[in-house]
């Protein structure tokens, strides 16, 4: 069972219950080195449905361009025949006044200055074509590597689902299945400040959210895991988010915790891989982890980051 993993050694002890304090502890500690690879998949996933857009855009973009390249070259190739056969018309009406038949030389002199001709006339199709083309095989190699990735990771999903799944266990363990939730999840108004400016709204937005389940790389609307919960209530204010802690800290505007406003963004742990939104009053809302619930927690519930505002 895995509630076994923190039961406390020695004789005295062996049968000890695992408290609801150790249980908490244990958790934080696993879940800290699952949240970076689940926020490494929300980007590279993102990326990958954003490449594959692009690529699907650029294949539109590129048929009619192929479309009129071909037919512009099925005439080119008609009227080529046609020159050499019998010449240019003005060329033609000239040797049947002349009474001057055209030689095999002339011929091809005409073909080529009509080629010429008619590849100029192509040309600008051509170039986007080929500027379109090349902008496609870009893509379509950056997305084959980051397919590659996203695979990578999506088979590692297993193995963080089933690791989810014991810590799930080492919860039920300890507070019973009533009880998972882990006391109250609004312990106040919320938000404790209120403000009708964007950044409050996007507050209320994530306050209304609250109660909601944690479940891995998911942004809604049922369930939320934490840049998915901040990017929802942003989003709430036409505010747009990448889904992944990272990018949110990178797009975002540095402020101090002394110009802290609801809606702010607080970022936890030297590698940015938690993310609340804050509330006022010293309070935050965020999407803990598995089997927990979007919840009120105060700011400094982990080690902070950096704060930052979005807008």
């Amino acid at each position: 069972m895995a509630a076994a993993g923190i039961v406390l050694t020695g004789p005295a002890v062996a049968h000890a219950e695992p408290t609801p304090a150790s249980v908490e502890k244990k958790i934080d500690e696993q879940w800290n080195n699952l949240e970076p690879v689940i926020e490494e998949y929300n980007s590279v996933h993102t990326k990958l449905k954003k490449l594959r857009k692009q690529q699907t855009t650029l294949a539109k973009t590129l048929k009619p361009l192929q479309v009129k390249v071909d037919v512009a070259m099925a005439q080119v190739r008609g009227m080529a025949v046609d020159a050499y056969m019998q010449g240019p018309p003005n060329a033609f009406n000239a040797m049947v006044i002349s009474g001057s038949p055209t030689s095999l030389t002339e011929k091809l002199a005409l073909l080529d200055q009509l080629a010429q001709h008619q590849t100029e006339s192509i040309e600008h199709v051509a170039q986007l074509r080929d500027k379109y083309a090349g902008d496609k095989a870009k893509v379509d190699q950056l997305a084959d590597e980051i397919g590659a990735r996203d695979k990578d990771l999506a088979s590692k999903k297993k193995a963080i689902e089933k690791e989810i799944k014991e810590l799930q266990e080492l919860r039920i363990a300890a507070y019973g299945k009533a009880n998972v939730d882990d006391g109250a999840l609004r312990t106040g108004p919320c938000p404790v400040t209120y403000t009708n400016d964007k950044g409050g709204r996007a507050a209320q937005r994530a306050c209304d959210l609250i109660g909601k389940p944690y479940v891995f790389g998911s942004n809604g609307p049922n369930s939320y895991d934490c840049s998915g919960l901040t990017q929802e209530a942003w989003a709430a204010v036409g505010v747009h988010l990448e889904h992944y802690t990272k990018d949110q800290y990178g797009s975002t505007t540095p402020v101090s915790r002394s110009e802290l406003k609801p809606g702010d963004l607080v970022f936890y742990y030297s590698d940015v891989h938690h993310v609340a939104i804050y509330i006022g009053g010293g309070k935050v809302v965020h999407a803990p982890h598995t089997g927990d619930h979007v919840r009120m927690a105060t700011i400094d519930r982990g080690p902070i980051a950096g704060y930052r505002r979005p807008g």
